[in-house]
């Protein structure tokens, strides 16, 4: 029964890191899409997403079959469902990388909004967060997590700057509103990627250590 489950429990590893690096590399095109105004780029990102969806039902099936059969206990039991939690946290950031490039799509239609210099940061610092989130699964490194909980404040800061410059451009240009509103819009998805880092990352925390850390400051 204990090599029965190894296997699963290893398996188990490799199917959500490959959800991983898809939604990985969806976050990344549609920031690149974003950036570059590619409505070609940001189409494909919406098209690949149904792949991580199919992905992330697999992922929870096969959870599901592990602790029906083999009853984990203790640390296997603790990754199990801490996967559980990384892959639904995934498929929400998939999701939110398709919404990022819905908003691509509609911007790059009509007339070119200049984005606010904030964004361009916000963005690689959500995506260098979900790089260091999936490390902190691999290596099983509570330290990089605690690291990528620390690094969501810069994230929350850029996002209120870019919510000002929202607000004051659509005093200064209001016939521009609704692509000022879709740039917001961007922002949010992005704030809320970085918070889905953040979930990933207390998840590997309590993987390792047991020890459950949501609604705790990081001090």
């Amino acid at each position: 029964m204990t090599h029965h489950i190894e296997r699963q429990i290893e398996h188990l590893k490799e199917r959500i890191l490959r959800v991983g690096t898809l939604v990985e590399e969806a976050i990344s095109k549609s920031i690149t899409a974003l950036i570059n105004r590619d409505m070609h780029l940001a189409q494909r990102v919406m098209a690949n997403d149904e792949e991580i969806d199919r992905m992330e039902v697999e992922v929870e099936e096969e959870c599901l079959k592990i602790l029906a059969l083999y009853q984990p206990v203790a640390a296997d039991l603790r990754f199990v469902v801490s996967v559980l939690k990384i892959n639904n946290d995934l498929e929400r950031m998939g999701d939110l990388a398709r919404n990022i490039a819905k908003r691509v799509a509609q911007l790059t239609a009509g007339e070119a909004t200049d984005l606010p210099p904030e964004i361009r940061t916000m963005a690689m610092q959500a995506q260098d967060m979900v790089k260091e989130c999936l490390d902190a699964v691999v290596k099983a490194d509570p330290l990089l997590a605690r690291q990528v909980r620390e690094e969501d404040d810069a994230v929350d800061e850029a996002r209120q700057k870019i919510r000002r410059r929202i607000i004051q451009g659509i005093k200064n240009d209001p016939e521009n509103v609704e692509n000022l509103l879709r740039i917001n819009s961007v922002s949010k998805h992005i704030e809320r990627i970085a918070d889905m880092a953040t979930n990933i990352a207390e998840d590997v925390i309590y993987m390792v250590q047991g020890d459950i850390v949501r609604h705790r400051n990081t001090d």
